[in-house]
């Protein structure tokens, strides 16, 4: 079986020789596609501030982050990363009022996240607001006990979520 990955593997790219079958490769992130990269610019797009509460959102759904952008930007200042370890970074950057968070993200899941952030002094309290697309019954009792204060499961009620928004802020 190994025989006919070592063409594969350049030399270069593996590890020391220890004992087992270790190897460690090179790791080259993912790219986006054209059409994706133009939806990132769109979401680097910083509008004038609102003056608002700020409120990042943490979702690799990129379509879902603009559509909730365009729908609070007019009331929030809307931030998005689009996974777990940008996520926390920006969340430390910006210190936001609220979390939208997914749990399926491509890096680390967001039950990472949520123990992440309730170990960094002065976003420990910072309200989440779970959007995902798992399942309500065996997941949302574990977002909650993980911090959570709300749970929607995805496709999103505006009307609700801004609610939940307003009540989290507020």
């Amino acid at each position: 079986m190994f025989e006919n990955m070592k063409q594969d593997i350049e030399p270069h790219a593996t590890s020391q020789p220890v004992w087992g079958a270790a190897v460690s490769l090179d790791y080259e992130p993912y790219s986006l596609s054209p059409n994706a990269e133009h939806k990132l610019k769109v979401l680097n797009y910083k509008p004038k501030s609102t003056g608002g509460p700020k409120v990042l959102i943490i979702d690799d759904d990129l379509d879902l982050c603009l559509g909730l952008r365009i729908r609070l930007q007019a009331y929030y200042d809307t931030y998005f990363a689009n996974d777990a370890g940008s996520g926390l970074s920006m969340a430390f950057t910006e210190m936001p009022d609220v979390i939208i968070l997914d749990i399926g993200l491509p890096d680390y899941d967001g039950y990472f996240f949520l123990q992440s952030l309730s170990e960094i002094p002065g976003l420990a309290g910072v309200p989440v607001i779970v959007v995902t697309a798992r399942d309500r019954f065996a997941h949302e009792w574990r977002c909650r006990k993980a911090g959570a204060k709300r749970f929607f499961q995805k496709p999103i009620d505006n009307r609700s979520l801004s609610v939940a928004i307003e009540q989290l802020v507020g």
